[in-house]
């Protein structure tokens, strides 16, 4: 349980210092957000938990595969909120098509042989 506790702690520790970061310097912000921190934290809990090499490069492998269908996300909020759309519609949205996308993905994976 103190363990559980302590990835939470240091999970939304992250956000808020990303989050106090973007305040004054965005794009840095913006960098550091992008940095596979989470995962890379991910892979040493489960690695920690279960050292087991083929399950970890599962877990990469398939990390790689979901990242691909959040990437649009990151460009059609920009484009909506630059065209007056309101930022909770903005994410709304943008989440949407992300979800959308997992699940084309998943759809399509089994077709392609991707490891999902």
């Amino acid at each position: 349980m103190w363990a559980w506790a302590a990835k939470a702690l240091l999970a939304g520790a992250m956000i808020a210092a990303i989050a106090e970061l973007g305040r004054r310097l965005p794009t840095f912000a913006a960098l550091v957000a992008s940095l596979p921190l989470v995962s890379v934290l991910g892979m040493i809990f489960l690695w920690h938990a279960r050292p087991d090499a083929e399950n970890m490069a599962r877990h990469g492998e398939a990390t790689f595969w979901y990242v691909l269908p959040s990437l649009p996300m990151f460009l059609v909020i920009p484009v909506l909120l630059r065209h007056g759309v309101p930022f909770w519609l903005s994410l709304t949205l943008g989440c949407l098509l992300t979800v959308i996308l997992y699940g084309l993905l998943r759809l399509v994976a089994p077709r392609f042989g991707l490891p999902i």
